[in-house]
């Protein structure tokens, strides 16, 4: 695996430009989906889809999540205004690494559909130059997501936090209901998704638990794998810098052990398991 992850500048071509807008030009951009707030981007292969992947990390995340290994996005206003035109036109330089790998695409976050017009605006033009396109998504806020958006995209990295619903507003600050019917909605239109499991010991490895969400799984036609991501502690620095309170400091990596018994129980229910 190879990545470089790269914050974007305000000495970047196009961005002087936005800091010359009026406010309502600004507001207006950003109701169009011109103008969107960016942390960061990174060139990745083997992760966040197939291929080698041009991800975009939006910024802004309605979920508090104990774990997030990145609450430096959480925020809109702490990220930088950028432009579609100019992220797309960063797209078309890597389309030759992309028709080598098999990769494309990948807008995560935070939550890419916390910006819906921003995002649609990627995904569309992403798709009219050829190119893959993934989303990186809790789900959470599916509703926010047209079909026009959805018709852009061709993987969805669905992070499924709990089957439990208490566990999971725990884990996040936030109910499971909306994630369950965003992927019932992915299922029915057969967009393809990849689920995504943090496996936290004392927080989300209950057999229980993890049962609720390999049934789930199962239930959606159109789960191509489930890879389930062993918890680390290589975000807690970042929550020190920021002065957040981190609650998981105690907590240790899952055992092997652990994670085989976890991976074992959606491979049971007939489930392709990373």
């Amino acid at each position: 695996m190879t990545a470089v992850t790269i914050r974007p500048s305000r000495g970047t071509a196009g961005l002087g430009v936005l800091e010359d807008l009026e406010h309502s030009e600004r507001l207006a951009g950003i109701r169009h989906g011109e103008i969107g707030s960016l942390h960061s981007w990174e060139l990745v292969t083997a992760v966040d889809g197939p291929g080698t992947r041009l991800t975009l990390f939006l910024a802004g995340c309605p979920l508090r999540c104990l774990y997030c290994h990145n609450p430096d996005t959480l925020k809109m206003k702490d990220g930088e205004s950028v432009t579609a035109t100019e992220l797309l036109e960063r797209i078309r330089r890597y389309i030759p690494v992309f028709r080598a790998t098999g990769g494309g695409l990948t807008v995560s976050g935070g939550e890419p559909l916390m910006q819906p017009a921003f995002l649609t605006r990627l995904l569309q033009g992403a798709k009219e130059m050829g190119v893959h396109t993934t989303i990186d998504t809790s789900g959470f806020l599916g509703t926010y997501a047209s079909e026009k958006l959805l018709d852009a995209v061709d993987l969805v990295l669905l992070d499924v936090k709990s089957g439990e619903a208490d566990t999971y507003q725990r884990v996040t600050g936030r109910e499971l209901a909306p994630t369950l019917s965003f992927g019932r909605r992915l299922s029915d239109r057969g967009t393809a998704i990849w689920m995504r499991y943090v496996l936290v010991p004392g927080l989300t490895d209950g057999v229980e638990n993890v049962e609720l969400v390999a049934e789930y799984a199962a239930s959606l036609r159109t789960v191509q794998r489930v890879e389930v991501l062993p918890f680390h502690q290589m975000g807690q620095d970042k929550w020190n810098r920021l002065g957040m309170e981190y609650q998981l400091g105690d907590t240790a990596p899952p055992t092997a052990e652990l994670t085989e018994r976890v991976r074992d129980q959606f491979r049971s229910r007939g489930l392709t398991v990373y």
